[in-house]
């Protein structure tokens, strides 16, 4: 991509990052540390990579999504709003009893969610599922999935990863945000699953690492696994949970609390200012 478009790409991001935030503070729960690491693949996926129609959610040749750590919903509902799939005046209502933007994403209710997730595990395991019936009817549409590095340490994730290689779905690719903190801490010291790259590799996938908030590399990555035959592609991002709010980055207090109402006004006018500094070279 030129440096335009990683510039257009990366206001993008950052608007998700406020849409994210602006749920969480309004509802007064939730969990911004991991919804702002994942703005960036989230936004490449679906303004760079994915083939979706806002207009037409449903198509059938769309390429699917699931979101399997689920909790992080603020973030895939900011990239739908800014994607046209939503509302972007909607993402305030998140977690409120009469709103359909629920604390996990729900299929039934939100235009462009693939699958209802939360129970961590189980997201990549129907993204295996939705790949392999691409295979049997001869589809050539593409699943992708996020998982958390900390949702490793749940078997189902292993008997996935099991199943995919088993089954050659090659037209699958997993997204491990690596951003090595969970809700209890640092993840080697909770139940390490390091190393994520040999692990995956010893199940039989092609595995990728690279940068969480680099543009040209996840899209390079991306690419790779597209070209890659036989294999699913694990793609290992190693990123920042909190990604630029500075008192949430590598701050795992941010896993699941929400900003009181001085946080948050930090946290917007501080992306508001990266946002400025990007669109002055527009």
């Amino acid at each position: 991509m030129n440096e335009k478009r990683v510039t257009e790409l990366s206001v993008i991001a950052n608007k998700v990052r406020k849409n994210a935030l602006t749920a969480v503070y309004n509802a007064a729960s939730g969990h911004p540390g991991g919804s702002l690491s994942i703005a960036d693949v989230l936004t490449l996926l679906y303004f760079e990579v994915m083939n979706v129609d806002p207009k037409n959610p449903k198509m059938e040749d769309r390429d699917r999504f699931v979101l399997s750590k689920g909790h992080t919903a603020p973030a895939l509902y900011g990239v739908l709003a800014e994607r046209g799939f939503i509302p972007v005046e909607d993402v305030a209502t998140f977690r409120h009893i009469d709103s359909y933007l629920q604390g996990h994403p729900d299929m039934n209710k939100v235009p462009g969610v693939e699958m209802s997730t939360g129970s961590l595990g189980q997201g990549v395991s129907v993204a295996g599922g939705m790949a392999l019936a691409a295979k049997l009817d001869n589809k050539d549409y593409r699943v992708y999935s996020i998982l958390g590095d900390g949702e490793l340490e749940e078997g189902q994730v292993w008997e996935q990863a099991m199943f995919a290689a088993h089954y050659k779905l090659d037209n699958l690719t997993i997204f491990i945000d690596n951003n090595g903190l969970q809700i209890d801490g640092d993840i080697t010291k909770v139940m390490n699953p390091t190393p994520i790259d040999e692990k995956f590799k010893a199940f039989g996938w092609n595995v990728i690492v690279t940068e969480a908030h680099d543009f040209n590399k996840l899209l390079d990555a991306v690419n790779s696994a597209k070209a890659t035959k036989g294999k699913p592609t694990a793609i290992i991002m190693k990123s920042v949970k909190g990604k630029n709010v500075s008192f949430m980055e590598n701050n795992p207090a941010w896993h699941g609390a929400a900003p009181k109402k001085e946080e948050y006004e930090q946290a917007i006018s501080e992306l508001d200012d990266i946002i400025k500094g990007l669109e002055a070279n527009l």
